[in-house]
């Protein structure tokens, strides 16, 4: 009796695992598109690690601002940037949760605070950078929140967008003169392929952005990543005639405490067969520590990356229309908080 017992709970939790992996594994249906002619194709790919894209380069002088980096990839990409000899403006919720992250790695480090859901303290955040009087070499846009179970509001929006997007706007808007007056300024925002597995069908609902009677988790989670994405096109059409460039990435999965959210049949299914698709936090940090300092991207924007290459994700990701009525909205919504 105990052994069938114990064949039939392994068989459960193994049809739980994959009866999960469309959302955990990034396996989804997508449409893969021709990348342009000449476009650049580095040396690096899915089981490279931000120390090994990072190998060899000297980061110092520069200024690099990671949000979310108090844990998880924020948490690598501080220390591997901090490493490489950069002066990382390490960001968390709480002045603690930073100072402490900030205080655990060797070298530079400046912690500063920022609720990514409360605007008046992206617009703080922003406030205190400028205080440094310093050009950003890099801005990564790092931290997020992903399936919550119930919808919540701020702002009278669903908290997603709030969090993953609209934080990150004022943050990035309110710093891109000193973006702009870094030598080759880069800025770097984290997407997902939730932006075209689990997006809304008619793109992200400029009508209805509190999500009111279609509200999921994955739903919800899907439509901040493709603003992730459409944000990030459209900084870089915003950045032309200047020397910084814009690129979004696809950090692939990662078991971080971005999933703390996830039921938990999701989270078992993970320790099951996690192994098989998921990437360490050294690997799920390679791509953006790439796309931020290698050489030979310096001129690349308005590109979306994975497994330290680009790829053309399809979907909404490359609407041009979407994306500027996205920054006039977001625009709107956040007037009040811009400097």
């Amino acid at each position: 009796m105990t052994k069938t017992f114990e064949i039939n709970r392994r068989r459960v939790l193994q049809g739980a695992a994959i009866a999960s992996l469309p959302v955990l594994s990034a396996c989804g249906e997508e449409m893969e598109l021709p990348l342009p002619p000449g476009t650049f194709v580095g040396p690096f790919g899915k089981e490279s690690t931000a120390e090994e894209v990072t190998d060899g380069l000297d980061l110092s002088g520069q200024t690099a601002l990671v949000t979310g980096a108090n844990s998880g990839l924020g948490y690598e990409t501080m220390r591997v940037l901090a490493m490489r000899g950069a002066h990382v403006i390490g960001a968390a919720r709480t002045l603690e949760k930073a100072k402490t992250a900030c205080d655990s790695i060797k070298g530079k480090t400046t912690p500063v605070a920022i609720e990514l859901s409360d605007f008046a303290s992206a617009a703080q955040c922003v406030a205190d950078v400028q205080a440094l009087d310093t050009p950003i070499d890099i801005l990564i846009c790092n931290a997020g929140v992903m399936s919550l179970p119930e919808r919540q509001l701020n702002y009278g929006i669903e908290r997603h967008f709030v969090i993953n997007h609209l934080g990150h706007f004022i943050l990035t808007v309110g710093l891109l003169d000193q973006v702009k007056a870094a030598r080759q300024g880069r800025v770097v925002v984290l997407s997902s392929g939730q932006a075209t597995r689990n997006a809304p069908e008619s793109g992200i609902l400029f009508d209805n952005l509190s999500m009111e009677g279609v509200y999921t988790p994955d739903l919800g989670y899907g439509q901040s990543k493709l603003a992730n994405a459409l944000f990030s096109l459209e900084l870089a059409r915003r950045l032309e005639g200047t020397t910084a460039t814009s690129n979004s990435v696809r950090p692939g999965v990662i078991m971080t405490n971005l999933g703390r959210h996830l039921p938990w049949w999701q989270k078992v299914a993970s320790e099951l067969l996690g192994w098989t698709f998921m990437k360490s936090v050294p690997q799920g940090a390679a791509t953006t520590c790439y796309v931020s300092t290698y050489p030979e991207l310096r001129d690349t924007t308005g590109q979306m990356f994975e497994d330290c290459n680009p790829r053309r994700q399809g979907g909404f990701t490359e609407d041009v229309d979407m994306a500027q009525r996205l920054w006039t909205v977001s625009e709107e919504i956040t007037r009040d908080y811009l400097s």
